[in-house]
């Protein structure tokens, strides 16, 4: 069943076009990653989910809901939090989960098992304004659990964390993977997502312009690194290549992708033309590098419209 269902889901802020037409679904038990560079229009898609942000045109559907009453009873079983977490600095974590709680009519009685998934039991009494940045993070995805949801909706819930911090919140992410969870990750951290999500969809400028699951989008072609000369030389001389795809400069390696992996072939082909080769061997293909081909942009891109 699809759990979130697109079609042709656009929004324009005057004249700007923040999403445009949009479509795709999101199916029982995925962990979906919504990526894309700064201003793509992962946040503005997120706010029409949610019913923050009214959409021009298109439509979707939240559980099976798409209109109405029915929409209205789907969102209550969606927890989400977004990018910067919303707390009273002066209550302690359980206090604000308390009101999380009163506002969801959720007994505070279920405070102290999702205070204990994220690994703040015992923290619960401290002020939420002297937390880490990761245990704030942690407290709102505690609030986002609360009520049970069967729909999750993250919006860079790692962003800014050291890797320690990361890791808590990719094991709790996990956790509600594994608790029966349909989880919607909007994200920039690309490592990360590849080693959460089943399934990711690459927006920009508005539009969405691939999407499948992790496995499918890293297969496919072959990755080569090669060092050797003149490293602009041995670029043109690789592009002359039968079998490149195409080509890019990383620190001193050119790296080349490949329709197979004749390393052989190519290695005699360099050869031929008068560069000999200090290194030559196949690279991992990573969703970080899918996502440069596709978008022309760094991983390392923020939130935005």
């Amino acid at each position: 069943m699809a759990v979130i269902e697109t079609t042709g889901l656009t929004k324009r802020f005057r004249k700007q076009l923040a999403v445009d037409q949009i479509s795709f679904a999101v199916e029982e038990r995925q962990i979906f990653g919504f990526l894309g560079p700064n201003g793509s229009g992962k946040t503005t898609t997120i706010g029409m989910l949610l019913g923050i942000i009214t959409p021009t045109a298109g439509g979707f559907r939240l559980l099976g809901e798409g209109r109405g009453s029915g929409l209205h009873r789907a969102r209550q079983r969606v927890g989400a939090t977004l990018e910067t977490p919303n707390f009273y600095p002066y209550l302690s974590g359980r206090d604000n989960l308390r009101i999380v709680a009163n506002v969801k009519r959720v007994p505070h009685s279920k405070i102290a098992a999702v205070l204990e998934t994220v690994g703040l039991a015992d923290r619960a009494k401290d002020k939420f304004g002297g937390y880490s940045l990761g245990m704030k993070q942690r407290l709102a995805l505690a609030a986002t659990m609360l009520g049970d949801p069967d729909l999750v909706i993250l919006d860079e819930p790692a962003n800014g964390l050291d890797p320690e911090g990361m890791r808590e919140i990719r094991e709790i992410i996990l956790k509600l993977h594994d608790s029966g969870k349909t989880i919607f990750l909007s994200s920039h951290l690309l490592w990360e997502v590849e080693r959460t999500c089943t399934h990711v969809a690459i927006i920009k400028k508005g539009r969405i312009i691939r999407q499948a699951s992790v496995q499918e989008i890293v297969s496919g072609t072959v990755l080569a690194g090669l060092r050797g000369g003149e490293i602009q030389r041995l670029r043109s001389i690789i592009d002359e290549f039968p079998d490149t795809v195409g080509t890019s400069i990383r620190d001193d390696l050119v790296v080349a992708e490949l329709r197979n992996d004749d390393l052989g072939t190519l290695n005699a082909f360099v050869a031929a033309r008068g560069i000999y080769l200090s290194h030559l061997a196949l690279q991992q293909r990573s969703l970080e590098d899918v996502f440069i081909e596709l978008t022309g942009e760094p991983a390392a891109v923020g939130g935005g419209v």
